[in-house]
């Protein structure tokens, strides 16, 4: 579908507006994955060459090509995990080692794989696979990261409070997904890296998590609900109005967060609580209930 652009430059253009956040600011490539989902591909011949060996063979390739499949995808799980801890300032290590254990799942897979042979290749065989899984794709982080001299308490609420503003923005993108908009995918894309740089300053100074809670928790809750109804509203009828009404709910709140972002970068405390009253009743107006107690 043909997309109309718009801006200074444009027939209808208004003039120059503010500079916005690129979806893309502060992401790095994914490391690893496209090797990773190589290893799947790795593992398809084994299928393939047990074809007509007997049900027995059959049946142990199968093992095999499952263990090594999991160990793939345990495998691309750990390095999304890695590269998620190594873009924040803050985070704690993940809670499965998963390329280690995706490591072990190849190992064994090739280990089953090689057992025709004798019990001995078989067992040599998958301890080389693991060796070279791990010198290919490393470890996964095996500890907490934190700024120098910020006690653990602080590093760990920080964590947490990063951690759930995570899962909001995950479910919104998950629900926008469904509107079947690609301008409206972009548009919550673009206000998710401007609230991932305002994770990243409080990240940089734990004291600020505080007044900057509201923001992690309360809003960016409210904003997942909105997306959530937005998507099922616009993909009953495609309402050009319903459209407007939450591309003008995400220029408040991306407004707001850039506001209140620039007020922590300043170190102005006065500032940081301007407008939330504002804020809180623009996302009762749109059907969201708060829970004033976070």
């Amino acid at each position: 579908m043909a997309q109309k652009f718009g801006g200074q430059f444009s027939p209808d253009g208004t003039g120059p507006t503010a500079p916005k956040t690129s979806p893309l600011s502060g992401k790095q490539p994914a490391k690893g994955r496209t090797r990773a989902n190589l290893l799947f591909l790795v593992a398809l011949p084994i299928l393939f060459t047990s074809i007509g060996d007997g049900a027995r063979d059959m049946a142990v390739a199968i093992g095999a090509f499952a263990l090594m499949a999991l160990g793939a995808w345990l495998t691309r799980e750990g390095i999304d995990a890695q590269n998620a801890y190594e873009a924040r300032t803050i985070a704690r290590r993940p809670a499965i080692p998963r390329k280690i254990f995706g490591a072990i799942a190849l190992g064994l897979g090739v280990g089953v794989a090689t057992l025709d042979t004798s019990l001995m290749d078989g067992v040599l065989y998958g301890i080389i696979a693991v060796i070279l899984h791990l010198a290919s794709f490393g470890l996964d982080p095996m500890r907490d990261k934190a700024l120098e001299g910020v006690d653990t308490f602080q590093t760990d609420r920080v964590a947490r409070a990063v951690d759930e503003a995570e899962r909001h923005l995950r479910a919104m993108t998950d629900a926008i997904a469904t509107a079947g908009d690609r301008t409206m995918i972009a548009r919550v894309e673009q206000f998710q890296a401007t609230a991932r740089s305002f994770f990243r300053t409080v990240e940089n100074d734990p004291r600020d998590l505080t007044t900057a809670r509201r923001y992690l928790g309360v809003y960016l809750l409210g904003a997942k609900d909105a997306t959530i109804k937005f998507s099922k509203l616009y993909a009953q009828g495609r309402d050009p109005s319903v459209k407007a009404d939450y591309t003008s709910l995400l220029d408040d709140l991306e407004a707001n967060f850039t506001a209140k972002n620039q007020a922590l970068l300043s170190d102005n405390r006065t500032d940081l609580d301007i407008e939330i009253d504002v804020l809180r009743d623009r996302l009762q107006r749109e059907g969201i209930r708060l829970n004033e107690g976070e």
